[in-house]
């Protein structure tokens, strides 16, 4: 099977190396790929957002089989645009319809989507510049903290938990009235805060039929102690501790399965990855957010552990056999720790060179994840990022596993190079 997957961070790294080990693949172009990802296979100059020149290259190359990795085609339709290409009309594609990835295009189509389907989630009410003067009202009478997000696509920072009203007050007149993330803030879900753990479950689903494919806790402040700015995720571990057979049990049935139903029910077309993003309140679990794709730090934890063919799981989503798949996962514990560039997640410098991988001294069970990387004129390893590189590895507890990918990012440098020694620090 001729395979293209598109993106350039490190859940594509992770997916590349992934789908390469299996039996059913034949090519894989990665577009655009990073420093890492050619490693698994070809790296093509394609936006991920020209589907015309993606469309052409799957003609060209004879492509059966493409996986999206980032946010913003889905939402922009390429699974429709593809597959309303004459000549892939039988291509599989691992991203849902235009309509479906509303689910992480729009928080309040999201929460209206989860409030019809009876799926346990924050209370909220929403809000654009027609009625702004009725939500500083609402503001000035809700309990905190209070959440505020962007309705729209914010590339993760369009989320405040704000602890005073003064704050909620100024965060929401910047997004509404200054337009702080453009067209993403012309409408504000306002929130209640759910006090718990934040965790996430991954599914590949058709729509219809489902499997969950692994879980993990990411670590999303910058500092120790989940301390200072939120990033985009310093690092993960899967499995949890407490996401035992219970918990598990009851994200299942209280939300796995009703947000499949709600996809037939609402004729959504559904075609790949369902990241539920939950909150772990005293053992129930409540959904904060969707993602229509895998979650990055998330992918460089979960697809070590799964011991399943990825890519026969993507051909049993698209004929139907998903419900009989046999999903087999590695007993070990993982973590990923994430390499980032000085001064992320606020401004930071691109093309530092970063020391040679090839002397690393490292066992068969740990892996480095390229994200923000790139080879540059002179085919030197540069940085081209934010977050620079995902080191995971497997060990026979949270503990052991972190201090594996601790002790291979000791034998990395580069200028400015910052990574968070405390992952897991709860399961210790």
């Amino acid at each position: 099977m001729n395979i293209l997957l598109l993106g350039s961070g490190g859940r594509e790294n992770a997916l590349a190396w992934k789908m390469q080990q299996s039996h059913h693949c034949s090519q894989l172009f990665i577009a655009p790929g990073n420093a890492g990802t050619a490693a698994y296979g070809t790296n093509v100059t394609l936006a991920t957002l020209d589907f015309e020149a993606i469309k052409q290259f799957c003609i060209d190359n004879k492509i059966q089989l493409v996986v999206v990795g980032p946010e913003e085609p889905l939402v922009k339709g390429i699974y429709d645009f593809l597959k309303n290409a004459n000549e892939l009309k039988n291509i599989i594609i691992v991203a849902p319809s235009a309509s479906a990835s509303q689910l992480e295009g729009s928080k309040s189509f999201a929460k209206e989507f989860m409030q019809k389907n009876n799926i346990p989630t924050a209370a909220y009410a929403e809000f654009t510049i027609e009625n702004y003067e009725q939500g500083k009202t609402y503001l000035q009478q809700h309990s905190l903290p209070i959440v505020l997000k962007a309705d729209g696509l914010a590339a993760g920072k369009g989320v405040v938990i704000c602890n005073t009203l003064s704050e909620a007050l100024i965060s929401f007149e910047e997004m509404i009235v200054n337009k702080q993330f453009g067209n993403a803030s012309a409408k504000v879900v306002v929130e209640e805060f759910l006090q718990g753990i934040e965790v996430s479950v991954f599914a590949l689903t058709n729509g219809k039929d489902y499997q969950i494919i692994g879980h993990a806790k990411d670590y999303k402040r910058i500092g120790e102690g989940d301390t200072g700015l939120n990033t985009g995720g310093m690092g993960c571990v899967s499995p949890v501790p407490f996401m035992d057979e219970i918990f598990m049990q009851k994200v299942e049935e209280k939300i796995v399965k009703p947000t499949i139903q709600g996809f037939q029910n609402d004729h959504l077309i559904y075609d790949g990855f369902v990241f539920f993003g939950l909150m772990n309140c005293n053992g129930e679990p409540y959904v904060i957010e969707y993602n229509c794709r895998l979650g990055d730090p998330e992918t460089e934890v979960i697809l070590p552990r799964l011991e399943t063919d990825l890519v026969s799981l993507f051909a049993a989503m698209d004929n139907g056999t998903l419900e009989d798949a046999n999903i087999e996962y590695n007993e070990g514990y993982f973590a990923t720790v994430m390499a980032v560039s000085g001064g992320y997640p606020g401004e930071y410098k691109k093309d530092v060179p970063i020391s040679d991988l090839s002397k690393i001294e490292m066992e068969k069970t740990s892996f480095i994840f390229h994200a923000g990387t790139k080879l540059d004129a002179e085919n030197n390893l540069v940085t081209n990022g934010g977050r620079v590189m995902a080191i995971t590895s497997q060990g026979n507890s949270i503990k052991e596993a972190v201090d594996k990918s601790k002790q291979i990012l000791s034998q990395i440098h580069f200028d400015g190079m910052y990574f968070r020694k405390d992952i897991g620090y709860e399961f210790e």
